[in-house]
């Protein structure tokens, strides 16, 4: 295999404008205005990287990636682009390709669990206050010591139901509690469930080495994401790109330096992911993106201008593929000067003024080379893709989804017991024992129908309402529990773990 990716030929005369595969883990950025050619550069380097057995995932925001599946006969100017480069062994050449969809209608689907995305991360996917944050936690730690598992919205419904009508017990061991802020998170899974985000959670949750696969030539898979209706959602998307991260980061052991990535992520409207985030969360994020390398993990953020990136993040990407800005106003030349002077100088030319300069299908291109030292900016001709670009047709898409092998693993959701299945189950087992006490018993006396009550069900909150000694007022913890569960389970079925590391996002933001 090549130690190398073709990303075009600049200079003069023309010579080959490569990626090393080496240095390719330490991630990038492919900058430009629309339709300057940033999707097709992003095509070229996810088949570069699949031929070299890289794993790739990326975000197909517009449709266009999907064509990757298929071989195709390519355009005029492809072939006059691939005989100005010299190209002369140029032919068409389809990529291997898994889909993937969120809401499982233009792929496989993805889900994770509610435990498993943890509470700092669906917090910000609800975007919520600070008080709600923390009764979302209290939720999480009630669950985790009670034994109530959090797969999927229902149950975490059915959790917030619970706490709502027993908030006086679980305020005195959690701390407080209030309905106004329950009620607020009620409010939010109504907006997420409405925003079609209740399909990504549950199971079977994604295994991710189910990304890092290749084909049986060896080939990397280029797993896509299909977004265009995601992106449209931007606190979903986002959310879902930094849970990725976040559980690479946590599953992945340490390798340090490899002759090229074990998998590579493109990450495209990049600027989605630091968007009204906060400062702890934007830090968690550069620790991310800088330890991660030391995994074998690349990660190339796609989007229109370098200020869209966090300096801390963008100071980490160490390759570099510029398309044309545009400057038509003050603070349109303020950022092409920026993005001209993050390149090392090239005596042939002024950065600043080729950039805006650039046709469609031309970059400014800077790698890292074989000591890590980044390159002298080229102007570069992009290379044409082998693969068919734009998107494939619905027929080609369903084709490729109905071989793959991955389907039977995720098309089927899967519903197992968890917190409200068990909770259901404890209030008709309460109801039931209601029932029976109720029961006309001549023989039995008012002494022994005033002692007798439900059998303990263990420690916890879960003792404390349906435990045997007296609750709150004077009143049996059956009574109590009667009242409560019987008004949870009608709100739980009407609208229909424990404490894990909850992934790099919650665990670095709470130190």
């Amino acid at each position: 295999m090549s130690e190398s990716i073709l990303i075009g030929a600049g200079g003069e005369p023309l010579a080959s404008i490569e990626l090393l595969l080496k240095r390719a883990n330490r991630h990038g950025l492919v900058a430009g205005a629309t339709g300057t050619g940033k999707t097709v550069t992003l095509q070229v380097l996810a088949e570069g990287f699949s031929r070299a057995g890289v794993p790739v995932f990326a975000a197909d925001i517009k449709g266009d990636l999907s064509g990757m599946s298929q071989s195709w006969e390519p355009s005029p100017p492809f072939k006059a682009r691939a005989e100005q480069i010299g190209l002369t062994d140029y032919k068409s050449e389809s990529t291997p390709v898994v889909y993937w969809d969120l809401y499982g209608q233009k792929g496989h689907p993805i889900r994770t669990t509610i435990s498993e995305m943890g509470p700092t991360l669906l917090a910000r996917l609800m975007e919520v206050s600070d008080a709600q944050e923390g009764a979302l936690a209290v939720a999480f730690k009630m669950a985790d010591e009670e034994g109530l598992f959090l797969l999927d919205m229902k149950d975490l419904k059915a959790i917030l139901d619970f706490m709502a009508e027993n908030d006086r017990v679980v305020s005195k061991k959690y701390g407080l509690v209030t309905t106004q802020s329950i009620a607020a998170l009620q409010r939010k899974i109504m907006q997420l469930d409405q925003a079609g985000a209740d399909g990504f959670f549950g199971e079977p949750a994604l295994d991710l080495r189910d990304f890092m696969r290749t084909d049986l030539s060896g080939k990397g898979i280029v797993n896509i994401l299909a977004a265009d209706r995601l992106v449209q959602s931007p606190t979903l998307y986002s959310t879902f790109l930094l849970w990725m991260l976040s559980e690479l980061f946590e599953q992945l052991p340490e390798v340090g330096d490899m002759d090229r990535p074990k998998m590579v992520f493109f990450f495209d409207e990049a600027h989605l992911l630091f968007r009204d985030a906060p400062k702890a969360l934007l830090n968690t994020i550069e620790q991310v993106v800088r330890l991660i390398r030391s995994k074998g993990v690349g990660i190339y953020f796609v989007t229109q201008n370098p200020q869209d990136i966090p300096e801390t993040v963008l100071a980490q990407l160490g390759n570099r593929v510029q398309h044309a800005l545009r400057a038509y106003t003050p603070s349109e030349t303020k950022a092409v000067r920026i993005a001209a002077e993050s390149f090392r100088p090239n005596p042939g030319f002024k950065t600043e003024d080729m950039i805006t300069a650039l046709g469609v299908g031309e970059a400014l291109v800077s790698t890292l080379d074989a000591k890590g030292i980044p390159t002298i900016v080229e102007r570069t001709f992009i290379r044409p893709p082998l693969s068919q670009v734009g998107p494939c047709s619905p027929e080609a898409r369903a084709r490729v989804i109905s071989a793959s092998p991955i389907g039977p693993r995720y098309d089927a959701v899967v519903d197992r017991d968890s917190a409200f299945e068990i909770l259901e189950r404890k209030a008709a087992e309460l109801e039931a024992q209601q029932a029976e006490l109720e029961q006309p018993e001549p023989a039995r006396s008012k002494s022994t129908r005033q002692v007798e009550e439900p059998q303990d069900n263990g420690g916890g909150i879960m003792e404390a309402i349906f435990g045997t000694s007296r609750g709150r007022s004077g009143r049996s913890r059956q009574s109590l529990a009667e009242t409560a569960m019987k008004t949870m389970v009608r709100q739980a079925s009407s609208t229909i773990g424990r404490e894990l590391m909850r992934g790099l996002m919650g665990s670095l933001r709470r130190r």
